[in-house]
């Protein structure tokens, strides 16, 4: 059963939810996220190997809270679902005056107007089960990122052997009210995205979340979406 089939057996999630639940998290995301989930993003970023001139997209971007970690030669681009997440990155981004973040837009992760073959490195960090089809998520992604670019994510994947793993399935049937889907194994998620793991390191709290190194396997193409500009700096 592929992943539509599990999330239409289940209490499905879909785009308009999950933006008005990370809409409702905005105000305190920060407070219950930052130190918690610090630890991935440190080591996402690091997982990325970022060089000068690169540009390197991150799906999820939140409230920005990574954005200060990538080295000031590299080019970031930002993408997320939800407006009120975004209006406190661009905040974060004056703040600071990380002049190498171009891009902070309001766009959706299954359906991306950057061109193909765009992005040297891909990072979506707590994306993989918030998204309402990690599928159609993982080929967008491969579409946007150059072949054998980089592409690294880090998520939380279901153990039902582990305390954790038995407890976080009793949240199967709130995935519309809690904005994520629970119960996604790494074996599922590999096998059926096709995601080819370079390396996998087991991060943050009790280490039940996971940082994955991937290849892009994705061919280049010469076909690329519409789009408008994106090189231009959008606030």
């Amino acid at each position: 059963m592929a992943f539509r089939g599990i999330v239409a057996a289940m209490a499905a999630l879909d785009l308009d939810s999950v933006q008005k639940v990370y809409n409702r998290y905005s105000g305190v995301y920060d407070f219950y996220f930052g130190k918690v989930f610090e630890e991935g993003r440190k080591k996402a970023i690091a997982s990325l190997d970022c060089q000068g001139g690169e540009k390197v997209l991150e799906v999820g971007v939140g409230t920005g809270l990574s954005l200060p970690l990538y080295p000031a030669e590299t080019e970031v681009y930002g993408i997320d679902i939800s407006s009120d997440m975004l209006a406190k990155a661009k905040a974060l981004k004056e703040e600071r005056d990380l002049q190498n973040v171009k891009v902070l837009e309001v766009m959706n992760a299954q359906e991306m107007s950057f061109p193909d073959n765009y992005f040297d490195k891909v990072v979506a960090m707590y994306v993989a089960t918030v998204v309402p089809d990690p599928v159609a998520f993982v080929n967008e992604v491969k579409r946007v990122c150059k072949p054998k670019g980089r592409i690294v994510l880090v998520n939380h994947f279901h153990n039902p052997k582990t305390l954790f793993g038995k407890v976080a399935k009793l949240f199967v049937p709130l995935s519309r009210m809690i904005g994520f889907h629970p119960n996604i194994s790494l074996d599922r998620f590999t096998q059926e995205t096709g995601v080819k793991v370079v390396s996998k390191a087991p991060v943050n709290l009790f280490k039940q979340w996971t940082v994955l190194v991937t290849e892009n396997d994705a061919t280049s193409s010469d076909e690329s979406k519409p789009t408008t500009p994106v090189d231009k700096e959008s606030n």
